[in-house]
């Protein structure tokens, strides 16, 4: 198939776009590059063996996203286009709203107007909200704490909306948990803007000596350690997940599926900074902070529905996830070259 990758230069879509090179499709990466760097592109050729068709569009303008999908003769969107960060969605709500919004609606209405009728969509668990009970399972009411988790809400609602209006659309729902991990070539792998908001790359760039410690936020939970759980999964299986939920929607008769992308299995962030000290070589130094309001003491998947209709299983370790991310770090300590 051709498909067409929205922020496919970005972290999960660089490692999606390769799989589904690699499992024989023609993936064109659209993106703004606003939060990715250009020079991921030769790195994804270099591992792929071939060269990759790129359009720096934003899919946030109307016109130029029909342009694209108008020329273009694709058969399937893999989006993952969007703003992601939980802090900055709650100090530019409306950046967040007319972005992450806005390039749903042109791919949703380009796609209706060239005959495009299946879309993967890059969702989140934050759409469980904050008293969802563990493990978390699809058919669980949504909900959502954060401007950012409110866009993942509302974007499934439209989905939905344009399935029920045309049949004919096939809608893949991935519910991501928390990927982390690189290529295991070094070459690829997360490289964020600023204080990372997440907890691997922090971890990796105070490895590597660009920050001074890790702050554990809160170690009184109701954890065995104290410390807060969460379901990390490696961006190799995330990836593979995009494959094999494309391959289902071929075959499916339902308008829109919801799949839980997650191991299953928590793990604490205390467990993270040991596993990621073994990985290194060295000890990861940490503090403990008071607890950030909003977090909460566990979060995983119940993974079993994307087992059963997809025949797809998170494989990977956490030690396996810290190795491949230390070895991408350590290559790479301050990131993707500057364009």
């Amino acid at each position: 198939m051709r498909i067409l990758v929205s922020g496919g230069a970005g972290y999960i879509g660089s490692h999606t776009t390769l799989q589904l090179i690699a499992a024989g499709h023609d993936a064109v990466i659209v993106d703004d590059f606003s939060r990715s760097k250009h020079s991921v592109v030769p790195r994804l050729e270099a591992l792929a063996g071939r060269p990759i068709e790129v359009h720096e569009v934003d899919t946030t303008v109307r016109p130029a996203t029909d342009g694209l999908l108008a020329d273009g003769a694709f058969e399937a969107v893999v989006h993952f286009a969007g703003l992601k960060a939980v802090g900055e969605s709650v100090e530019q709500p409306l950046a967040y709203y007319a972005n992450n919004l806005g390039s749903t609606l042109s791919l949703l209405e380009a796609m209706r107007r060239h005959d495009v009728r299946t879309i993967v969509f890059s969702s989140s668990a934050t759409v469980y909200g904050e008293n969802a009970p563990v493990p978390m399972k699809e058919d669980f009411p949504t909900s959502a704490t954060n401007p950012y988790g409110w866009t993942k809400v509302m974007q499934e609602q439209i989905f939905r909306d344009a399935a029920v209006a045309d049949p004919s659309l096939r809608v893949a729902l991935l519910r991501y948990f928390n990927p982390v991990g690189a290529h295991a070539s070094g070459t690829i792998g997360e490289d964020p803007s600023g204080i990372p908001n997440n907890l691997m790359p922090l971890i990796a760039q105070v490895a590597v000596g660009r920050r001074d410690k890790v702050l554990i936020y809160g170690d009184d939970y109701p954890t065995p350690d104290g410390t807060g759980r969460r379901d990390y999964l490696h961006v190799e299986d995330l990836a593979a997940g995009h494959v094999a939920a494309l391959a289902h929607l071929a075959t499916t008769d339902t308008s829109v599926s919801t799949w839980n992308l997650g191991t299953g299995r928590p793990t604490s962030v205390r467990e993270m900074v040991d596993a990621f000290s073994r990985a290194c070589g060295h000890a990861v130094p940490f503090e403990v902070a008071p607890r950030r309001p909003g977090d909460i003491a566990e979060s995983y998947a119940d993974p079993s529905r994307a087992e059963s209709e997809l025949g797809w299983r998170a494989e990977r370790t956490v030690d396996e996830m810290c190795a491949d991310t230390w070895r991408w770090q350590s290559q790479n300590p301050d990131g993707y070259p500057e364009d």
